[in-house]
C-alpha cells in the first residue's frame, strides 16, 4: 500500500508529471518511429526485402546506442537538459519529417538509412536525460519508486506507439510515409512539452560543469577502460555477462527468421504477415513479463548461474522442437518461451553485475552491458543475412542457435563447478 501511497503523492508533483509527459510523448513517437521503419524495410510492396535489409534496419536501430550511449552522459552533464528535450525532439520531427518524404520519392537506400539513423542517433541523449533530470523533481525518498514508474510507464507508451502505428497505417491504406509523419508529430509535440518546465529547473547547476569538454571525454574513455579491466577481474559477472551477450545473439537471429517467415510464408498479403508478425511480437513480450514474474523465483530457488542454465537448456531442447515445422503455431510459442527465457537471463545477469562488480565500477560496467547487448544483436541479424533464404527457412540456422543454447549451458556449467 505504501507503494500506490507513493505513486499518488508522485503524480500530484507538477514537475514530475511535466518530466513524465514529456517521456510519455517521447517513447510513444520512438514506438511509432520503429514500427514504421520495420513496416516500410520488411513489408512495403514495392520492396523486395532480404535479411540483409532487416540488419541494416536493426543496425540503425541499435548501433547509435552502442557508439553514443556511454559519452552521451558526458554532454548531458555540461548542457541544460530541458534544452536537449526541447532541441532533441525537434530535432527527431525534423529528421523524422526528411525521413517521410523519403519514403515517398525513390531515393538510394544509404539516404533513407542515414536519415534513419540520424533520429534514433539523438535518441540517446533525450532517454538518458530523462534518467539524469529525474532526482531534479522528485524526493530522495520516493526516488526509487520514481525510477520504477517513469521506465516502466515509457516502455508502455512505445508499446502504445507501435499499436499506433498500425492503426495509422491500416487508416492510411498501408502508407509508410503517413506513419512516419504522424511520429514527427509526436516529437514536435514532446519538444513542446517541454516548454512547460522551466529552463533551469533538471540541471546540470553550472559550477558542477567540467571545464573542458576533451577532459571529460577522455575521462569517460578511461574510465571504460578501467572498468573492462576491472570486469576481467570478476570472473562471475564477465561469465554472466558473455552468456547472457550469447543468450541475446541466438534470440536476435530467430527474430530476423520470424520477420522473414511473417512476410513470405506464413502469408499472402502484407496485412496478414503484419498481423502474424503482431502477435509474435505479443507472444515474445507475454514472455517477458512471465519472466518477471518468474525470475526472482527461479534465482532463488537455483541461483543466478542455476536459474541461466536452466533457461538456456530449455532453450536448446525447446528451439528445435517447436521451430523446425517452421509453422505459426509453433513458431509463435517459441516467440513466448525465448521471451521468457532471454529476460530470464537478463534478470539474472543484472543480479550477478549487482553483487560481483565494485560500486565504484558498476555503472560503467552496465554502460558496457548495454553496449554489448546492442552490438549482439546486431551481430545476430548480419549472420542471418548470410545464412537464411528468402522465405526464412533454415533448418541449419535453428539448429546452431539451439547448439548455441546448450553450448551456453555447459558454458555456464563449467565455470559454476570450476570457482
Amino acid at each position: 500500500m505504501s507503494v500506490v501511497r507513493d505513486l499518488r503523492v508522485l503524480l500530484r508533483l507538477r514537475d514530475f508529471r511535466r518530466l513524465l509527459t514529456v517521456r510519455l510523448l517521447s517513447q510513444c513517437a520512438d514506438g511509432v518511429y520503429q514500427v514504421a521503419l520495420a513496416t516500410y524495410v520488411v513489408f512495403s510492396p514495392e520492396k523486395q526485402t532480404s535479411p540483409a535489409a532487416i540488419a541494416s534496419a536493426m543496425a540503425v536501430l541499435l548501433l547509435p546506442y552502442s557508439v553514443i550511449g556511454p559519452f552521451a552522459g558526458v554532454l548531458l552533464d555540461r548542457w541544460q537538459r530541458r534544452q536537449v528535450f526541447l532541441y532533441g525532439n525537434l530535432l527527431r520531427a525534423l529528421f523524422a519529417g526528411v525521413t517521410a518524404v523519403l519514403v515517398l520519392v525513390s531515393v538510394p537506400d544509404w539516404l533513407f538509412y542515414g536519415s534513419a539513423l540520424s533520429v534514433t542517433a539523438v535518441n540517446r541523449f533525450v532517454l538518458a536525460g530523462l534518467s539524469a533530470a529525474l532526482p531534479r523533481v522528485v524526493d530522495e525518498e520516493r526516488l526509487v519508486v520514481a525510477n520504477s514508474l517513469s521506465p516502466t510507464a515509457g516502455t508502455l507508451a512505445a508499446t502504445v506507439g507501435g499499436g499506433l502505428a498500425f492503426g495509422v497505417r491500416l487508416l492510411a491504406d498501408g502508407s509508410d510515409a503517413a506513419v512516419v509523419a504522424f511520429g514527427a508529430v509526436l516529437y514536435l509535440c514532446a519538444a513542446l512539452a517541454s516548454l512547460r518546465i522551466a529552463r533551469t529547473l533538471l540541471g546540470p547547476d553550472p559550477d558542477q560543469v567540467t571545464p573542458r569538454l576533451s577532459t571529460a571525454l577522455a575521462s569517460t574513455a578511461r574510465g571504460l577502460a578501467a572498468g573492462l579491466r576491472h570486469l576481467s577481474e570478476r570472473r562471475p559477472a564477465a561469465r554472466a555477462l558473455t552468456a547472457v551477450g550469447l543468450m541475446r545473439f541466438c534470440y536476435g537471429a530467430l527474430l530476423v527468421t520470424v520477420l522473414m517467415l511473417s512476410r513470405y510464408t506464413w502469408s499472402s498479403t502484407e496485412s496478414e504477415g503484419l498481423g502474424l508478425l503482431g502477435i509474435a511480437v505479443a507472444a515474445s513480450g507475454a514472455g517477458f513479463f512471465a519472466a518477471a514474474v518468474l525470475s526472482p523465483w527461479g534465482v532463488g530457488r537455483f541461483g543466478p548461474f542455476g536459474w541461466m542454465i536452466l533457461c538456456s537448456a530449455a532453450a536448446a531442447v525447446l528451439v528445435p522442437a517447436l521451430a523446425l515445422p517452421f509453422a505459426p503455431g509453433p513458431f509463435l510459442v517459441a516467440a513466448f518461451v525465448l521471451g521468457l527465457i532471454t529476460q530470464g537471463a537478463k534478470i539474472a545477469t543484472d543480479t550477478v553485475v549487482q553483487t560481483h562488480v565494485d560500486d565504484a565500477y558498476r555503472g560503467r560496467v552496465f554502460s558496457l552491458y548495454d553496449v554489448l547487448f546492442n552490438v549482439a544483436f546486431v551481430a545476430a541479424a548480419g549472420v542471418a543475412a548470410l545464412m537464411l533464404p528468402p522465405d526464412g527457412r533454415s533448418p541449419l540456422l535453428v539448429v546452431l542457435v539451439a547448439a548455441g543454447y546448450a553450448g551456453i549451458a555447459l558454458l555456464l556449467r563449467g565455470g559454476r563447478s570450476g570457482g
